[in-house]
This record gives C-alpha cells, sequence and structure tokens, in this order.
C-alpha cells in the first residue's frame, strides 16, 4: 500500500503538508512535513510528493545500520529514529528526494504512512491524495489512461 497522487486534482492548497506536520511534530510546521507539495503557481502547475514505499528501497539499501525497515503490517519503509546515525546516505539515495533530514535531531525521517491510516489522505479536499491497494490504481490508471486516448482519437477524427 502506499499514497496514489493525482496532480490534475492538487489545488496546492498545502493542507497535506500542515496536518501531517502537526500529526509528526504538534505544530503547523510545513517545513517538517513528510510529504511535500512542488508548485509552479504561474502555471497552475501543483503535485504533491511523497515516499513512494519502493519495492527495492534505495534508501535502506544503503543505510549502514539498517535503521530502514520495512512495517509488514501497513507496508511502510519506517526509519528507527534510535538507531540513525545521521549519516545522511538515505537522504542522498533516494531518488525522489522524499527522505529528509532533522538537523535538530540529527536523523533523517520520511513518510511512515501514519501507521497504515495517512493524514494527509483525510484531510485532502480535493481528493488528489488516496490511500488503496496498488493493483486497484494500476486498473484505474489504464482506464483513465484509455480515457483520454478515446478523446484525442475523436478529436483527431473530426
Amino acid at each position: 500500500m502506499r499514497i496514489q497522487l493525482n496532480p490534475e486534482k492538487c489545488t496546492g492548497c498545502q493542507i497535506c503538508e500542515e496536518f501531517c506536520s502537526f500529526k509528526h511534530e504538534g505544530a503547523v510546521w510545513p517545513a517538517r512535513s513528510r510529504i511535500s507539495v512542488l508548485k509552479w503557481e504561474q502555471e497552475g502547475i501543483f503535485i504533491p510528493f511523497v515516499c513512494q514505499q519502493c519495492e527495492r528501497p534505495a534508501c535502506a539499501e544503503v543505510c549502514p545500520v539498517g535503521s530502514i525497515t520495512r512495517n509488514e503490517k501497513t507496508g511502510a519503509l519506517e526509519i528507527d529514529g534510535a538507531r540513525c546515525l545521521g549519516c545522511k546516505m538515505c537522504v542522498t539515495a533516494c531518488p525522489f528526494g522524499a527522505v529528509s533530514f532533522d538537523p535538530d535531531r540529527g536523523r533523517a525521517y520520511k513518510c511512515d504512512l501514519c501507521g497504515g491510516d495517512p493524514e494527509c489522505v483525510k484531510m485532502c479536499p480535493t481528493g488528489a491524495l488516496t490511500f488503496d491497494r496498488e493493483e486497484k490504481n494500476a486498473l484505474a490508471r489504464k482506464r483513465q489512461g484509455a480515457e483520454k486516448l478515446a478523446k484525442y482519437i475523436e478529436a483527431i477524427g473530426r
């Protein structure tokens, strides 16, 4: 399971960042959120970005002390803060930039799926974030792609 992102529905409101940071930090602190909204405001493009819970996670593979492990119950890759050395190898290794470093605590942090009930998903007002089985979403993406293709074919045929 992972958080699915639909940039077409994202308005850039950053409510996901606010609620994520409040859940994890006890304060509204978007800079410490585990989800980020990349913005191109002039173009009206907003892309939510979060850990993809990779099958072969580069972050876990490079950790010299094995502090990044998969939670068998939720499927989330989690960082054991007590074991983390603060070397930032995981931050460097993540191809998506989804691992961050907390200089105050001297350790890395990332999305842990809120124990299987992601706060960002619950609070997203537009449905740009969903939390479903990946197989279900793959089928939905194929259908969406087919619908778009059908519209393009129809437009070309006119």
